[in-house]
C-alpha cells in the first residue's frame, strides 16, 4: 500500500514523486520503458531555468536521481487499469497490481507520425516533431514543415528566421490555425506554402536527403531536397487504458484545470496528457508540483 501511486516517468511524474516525498507521503512511480519521456530524445534544451544548456538525457537522469534520493520507489512496468476496491485505487500491470490511496496519471502523449517507411529510423537523423528544440540545427539550411493547425504555422514562422528556405505542407487548400500566423508566412520570401499534398516518401542514405510530395487534385509527384523534415499533424494522448475513470476531451486529453484534478475521486493528472495550453517541459514540471500538492491534501483528507 503507497500514499500516492504516479504513472508516469516523464518530468511530470517525476516532479510529481519529488513533491509527494517531500510531503512525507509514500510513492511508487510506474514506468513503461524508461524515465524521461519524450524529453529524452532532446539533444538540447535551452529553455529551462537556470540550465541553459543541456540534454534531455542529462536533464531526465539528474530528475530521476534526485527522486529516489528522496526516497520515491521506481518499477518498470506498464500500467493497463485502475480498479477502485475498498476505497482505495489498485493499479493493474501485465505483471501485478499496486495500492495506493491516490493516483497520478502522467502518462505523457506521443507526437502523431505521418506514417512512413524509414520515419522511425530518421526521427534524429533529419526527421523532428519539435522545431523550438530542435531548430537551432537548421541554420541556413532548407526545411519542410507537414501540418495546418497552429503548431505548424508557428513552426514554419519559427524556422523561417533561422533557415535558408522553409516549404509547408498542408493536406488542405486553408489552414486550421490562426489567420494572422498564416499571412505571416505569406509574407516570408523564403517560406513556400504548398497546399492540397502529402509528404509520401522519405529518401534518404544514413539521414533524410529528400522527400517526394504528391499533390491530392492530380497525383503528381514533386522531389524536394531538404535537410529536415518537421511533422506537426497533432500529438496522440497515452489515455487510453483510463478512459473509463477519467473525462476526456475529444482529442483524447484528461479534462483538468490547472489544479491537476480530475473528474474522478483521487485521481489527478500532470503533463501533456492534460487538457492545457502549452505543452512544454517547464509546463509539466509544473503539473507535476500541482498535481501532487492536490494529491497530498487528499491523503491528508484535505
Amino acid at each position: 500500500m503507497y500514499d500516492i501511486i504516479v504513472i508516469g516517468g516523464g518530468p511530470a511524474g517525476m516532479t510529481a514523486a519529488i513533491y509527494a516525498r517531500r510531503a512525507a507521503k509514500s510513492v511508487l512511480v510506474l514506468e513503461a520503458v524508461a524515465c524521461g519521456g519524450q524529453i529524452i530524445n532532446t539533444p538540447d534544451i535551452e529553455n529551462y531555468p537556470v540550465e541553459a544548456h543541456i540534454s534531455g538525457f542529462d536533464f531526465s537522469n539528474r530528475v530521476h536521481q534526485q527522486a529516489k534520493d528522496l526516497g520515491a520507489e521506481f518499477i518498470f512496468e506498464k500500467a493497463v487499469g485502475i480498479r477502485e476496491e475498498n476505497g482505495f485505487k489498485t493499479v493493474v500491470t501485465a505483471k501485478n497490481t499496486y495500492q495506493a490511496k491516490a493516483v497520478i496519471l502522467a502518462t505523457g502523449s506521443e507526437n502523431r507520425k505521418l506514417g512512413l517507411e524509414d520515419e522511425d529510423r530518421l526521427t534524429g537523423r533529419g526527421i523532428s516533431y519539435c522545431a523550438t528544440c530542435d531548430g537551432n540545427f537548421y541554420r541556413n539550411k532548407t526545411v519542410a514543415v507537414v501540418g495546418g493547425g497552429n503548431t505548424a504555422l508557428e513552426d514554419a514562422l519559427y524556422l523561417a528566421d533561422l533557415a535558408k528556405q522553409v516549404y509547408l505542407i498542408h493536406r488542405r487548400d486553408s489552414f486550421r490555425g490562426e489567420e494572422a500566423s498564416a499571412s505571416r508566412l505569406k509574407e516570408r520570401e523564403n517560406v513556400e506554402i504548398i497546399y492540397n499534398a502529402n509528404v509520401t516518401r522519405l529518401l534518404s542514405e544514413k539521414r533524410l536527403k529528400a522527400i517526394e510530395v504528391t499533390d491530392k487534385n492530380d497525383g503528381s509527384i514533386r522531389t524536394i531536397e531538404l535537410n529536415g523534415l518537421f511533422i506537426a499533424v497533432g500529438r496522440v494522448p497515452e489515455n487510453q487504458n483510463f478512459a473509463s475513470l477519467v473525462d476526456l476531451d475529444d482529442a483524447g486529453y484528461v479534462i483538468a484545470g490547472e489544479d491537476c484534478r480530475t473528474n474522478a475521486d483521487g485521481i489527478f493528472v500532470a503533463g501533456d496528457n492534460r487538457t492545457k495550453l502549452l505543452r512544454q517541459l517547464v509546463t509539466a514540471t509544473a503539473d507535476g508540483a500541482m498535481a501532487a500538492t492536490e494529491a497530498v491534501k487528499y491523503v491528508n483528507g484535505l
